[in-house]
């Protein structure tokens, strides 16, 4: 149960690409490999998973306690050889000035070595002050190792390693050169998820056989082995509360829809909810369901597809007139607004939202959001829920909707819908930009679940009323 904090000097320096070769690479020597990711990425998430074969499960200070986090680590990665935890952005950087937020303070917290992957274009002699500076500023951070990236030859791996050996301590675990299949995964990460490449599997495995030849895994893995994960705790991280009634839930996922915390659905899962996968591409009609649940995705990238689905189209709009309880997260909020335009094509989408779907170039709604519960929100409280912390990431705007409609939260920090509120409300449907996350302070998977089960005994006992004694 080893581990490394795979961190960077900044954003872009090849990160993401390294981790998940690394995780690939491993994996393919026949390891058990754990992922996570810091920040409340869905993408990168997914990449990792499949090089690990693994689910990815994210860490946040945002939205978890330092205990949660701990729990959440030596929970998944109890079983594990390895636990590779990938940082966002540069190993210092975060929201607040004291770092408190930051991937220094994850790998400070987990106790975890940190290997820093360095883009090195253009570098020579420089690159020792800069691995001098990052030892430097905090001495509590053990960065064990790092890997160059983007080296231009055999000559410039040359000189970094003679200047790094002379001027610093830090072990050169491997050099990466500039190679094109690389660049264009890189491209493509933060772009397109990989519940969208038929290749991926493909992809990730040629991206670890190339980190393999480029990284000393045996020192990597002597590295690791000089830190332990936390202990796990006796359950899953965040448990929630059974409704006490067998619950059918529909979960869109599809190249459109995908955005699902993996601990968000095993919670579910566990509290004996049966998930059924949705595909709002091909299927035709909804299966029998108590709830559904649409996730974020990238519904613009799949529109003409949505659209031409008239028949499931339809019947979501009808299952939510009829009272089907519903919960949607900015993709699917998108595709149950009246259409969808983007790159000037309009398509038309459900039409249960009285708006239309703008897409922009520059981020409508982005990073960290703070929402206040309302008194209209539909379902059942717990304690301590009324200030709720997650995170938005839209290009679009809702078009024409009025602002007099009931919304379930009011915003304290962030975009939503209009700038001051999220969670339309219509009947048992609740849709917001807002993505959320299942923790110990923001139980939404129970509350959506205790809902879903009221809405179903209503159901039941109107079944049993006479039609004479109904309405």
């Amino acid at each position: 149960m080893s581990q490394l904090f795979i961190s960077a000097a900044h954003k872009s320096s090849g990160k993401t690409t390294v981790t998940l070769g690394l995780c690939a690479a491993l994996r393919l020597r026949g390891l058990k490999v754990q992922p996570f990711k810091k920040g409340p990425d869905y993408i990168d998430p997914m990449w990792l998973g499949q090089a690990a074969g693994r689910t990815c499960h994210n860490l946040d200070f945002f939205t978890q306690s330092h205990e949660e986090i701990r729990d959440t680590v030596g929970y998944y990665a109890d079983d594990a050889d390895i636990s590779l935890i990938e940082g966002n952005k540069g190993l210092y950087d975060g929201l607040d000035l004291d770092g408190s937020n930051s991937n220094a303070a994850l790998a400070r917290l987990l106790a975890a070595p940190v290997v820093l992957v360095l883009d090195a274009r253009g570098m020579t002699r420089g690159i020792a002050p800069l691995i001098l500076g990052y030892q430097a500023f905090d001495p509590a951070i053990q960065i064990a190792g790092v890997i160059l990236n983007q080296l231009g030859g055999s000559r410039h791996e040359s000189k970094l390693r003679a200047v790094i050996e002379h001027y610093t301590d830090v072990a050169v675990l491997g050099t990466v050169t500039r190679d094109g299949e690389l660049e264009i995964l890189e491209r493509h990460l933060g772009l397109i998820p990989s519940n969208e490449q038929e290749s991926a599997r493909t992809q990730i495995d040629a991206i670890g056989q190339r980190i393999a030849q480029q990284v000393d895994l045996n020192r990597l893995l002597s590295i690791a082995q000089s830190s332990a994960v936390p202990p796990a705790p006796a359950s899953a991280p965040c448990r929630i509360e059974t409704s006490g009634v067998a619950l059918r839930i529909g979960i869109a996922r599809d190249e459109a829809f995908g955005f699902y915390y993996p601990g968000d659905l095993e919670a579910m899962s566990a509290a004996g909810a049966e998930l059924l996968p949705i595909d709002t591409l091909r299927d035709k009609s909804l299966p029998e369901v108590d709830g559904l649940i649409i996730g974020g995705g990238f519904p613009e990238s799949c529109m003409r597809q949505l659209e031409a689905n008239n028949e499931l189209r339809h019947a979501i709009k009808a299952a939510i007139e009829a009272g089907l309880p519903t919960y949607a997260e900015c993709g699917g909020l998108m595709y149950l607004s009246r259409s969808l335009t983007w790159n000037d094509e309009t398509r038309a989408m459900v039409g249960i939202l009285p708006a239309d779907t703008l897409m922009h170039s520059r981020p409508q709604g982005r990073g960290y959001v703070r929402l206040r519960q309302t008194a209209v929100h539909p379902w059942p409280h717990n304690d301590g829920d009324t200030i709720l912390n997650a995170h938005e990431f839209h290009y679009s705007c809702l078009s024409g909707m009025q602002s007099d409609r009931p919304y379930a939260y009011e915003v304290v920090r962030g975009a939503g819908i209009d700038g001051s509120h999220d969670g339309y409300i219509y009947k048992n449907l609740l849709a917001c930009y807002t993505h959320q996350r299942t923790t110990r302070t923001n139980r939404w998977t129970e509350r959506f679940l205790k809902f879903v089960a009221e809405c179903k005994a209503r159901r039941s006992t109107n079944s049993t009323v006479p039609s004479s004694q109904q309405g």
